[in-house]
């Protein structure tokens, strides 16, 4: 019992720490370990995982909030585009092949792991404009993830913000704002249709908000430096390709 609760604590600190300085809510990691090392049915860790993700999701976009780095236009059209979907992926999720459903999203992320890295390498000296339908299309595919899987959605909403034109760091606080938001319809929802493993979530949730406290100061300090600003870049865009693969097979 006191080894599990440690390694839920430390997994909740290294999530904090890492997706939320990538602007991320760490649902898929947190998913993924409540499935694969704790056994939990795919509805109570769909549950746990996203009631886990809120309060470090909460935590770190006070924090980037403090620091001036949301960019809240963006942020309050992706989250306007969400919401809907959100309810729409969680009522439309018991008649979707899980098979077809998987695909869909494994093409999606990884589509926008190359994009990430593709617009890294071949950046042009004029600064991308921001688009109002493409905000739209990345909100609403980050809504359709919280709502039929559980997942915080945060590969879409900080890919996309990237794509863009906004910058690393201001990427990541934006995405935290548009997730924290997400994150609470989505918990309500799936909360509905799923008992949280509270030992579980106790443990991850401890972790994480250490980690978010520390993500702001991190990401600033990862981003200060362009050649810094290029990998952190090149790591997300990596993620998301590995974890479009792996949701795929």
């Amino acid at each position: 019992m006191t080894s599990n609760l440690i390694l839920l604590i430390a997994v909740g600190l290294l999530v904090g720490i890492f997706v939320i300085s990538l602007g991320g809510g760490g649902g898929a990691i947190y998913l993924g370990v409540l499935t694969a090392l704790f056994n939990l049915p795919p509805a109570t860790a769909a549950a746990t995982s996203i009631v886990t993700a809120l309060p470090a999701l909460l935590v770190g976009a006070w924090s980037y909030y403090r620091r001036g780095m949301i960019e809240f236009h963006l942020g309050n059209r992706m989250l306007i585009a969400a919401i809907p979907s959100i309810f729409i992926g969680f009522w439309v999720s018991p008649l979707l092949p899980e098979k077809l459903y998987k695909l869909v999203i494994g093409l999606i992320l990884a589509a926008l792991g190359i994009q990430i890295i593709y617009k890294t390498y071949h950046q042009s000296a004029k600064k991308p404009t921001s688009s109002k339908w493409g905000s739209v299309i990345y909100g609403i595919i980050g809504g359709l993830m919280v709502g039929v899987a559980g997942l915080s959605g945060g590969g879409p909403i900080t890919a996309g913000l990237l794509l863009l034109g906004v910058g690393m760091a201001n990427a990541s606080a934006t995405s935290a704002y548009v997730l924290v938001g997400m994150s609470i319809v989505g918990a309500l929802l799936h909360l509905s249709g799923g008992a949280v493993d509270w030992q579980a979530a106790g443990g991850l949730i401890i972790g994480s908000l250490v980690g978010a406290l520390l993500a702001p100061p991190v990401i600033l300090w990862l981003t200060k430096k362009p050649q810094r600003a290029l990998v952190i870049k090149l790591i997300l865009g990596v993620m998301l390709i590995v974890m479009g693969i792996k949701t795929i097979v």
